[in-house]
């Protein structure tokens, strides 16, 4: 498995993968908007009320990847707009990782 370089894709010891977002809630559609403070910025549709945001930032990765949502979890930052998302180390390996550039 190769990784981009980026400041935002960390691999863990595990094989696992953690990839720091900062959000930006709200969005008139989800997208990718460059990188903010070594983290990946997303445009995000939908908004911060009740974990909605959470859930679809997760629907999102999983799709831009290729994957499935139960191979990303959220582990850092629920209520927060920077956070940290973990991809499974069986997942990393047919995982995207370049559509997250675009």
């Amino acid at each position: 498995m190769s990784l981009p370089q980026t400041t935002y894709l960390r691999l863990e010891k595990t094989g696992t993968v953690i990839v720091d977002i900062h959000v930006i809630p709200n969005a008139s559609h989800t997208q990718v908007d460059g990188e903010h403070d070594g983290a990946l910025r997303v445009r995000l549709h939908a908004p911060p009320v009740d974990g909605k945001a959470n859930l679809a930032l997760i629907a999102w990765l999983a799709r831009t990847l290729g994957l499935a949502k139960r191979d990303v979890k959220l582990v850092r930052g629920q209520t927060s707009k920077r956070k940290q998302l973990r991809v499974s180390a069986a997942a990393c390996i047919k995982a995207q990782w370049l559509a997250l550039s675009s």
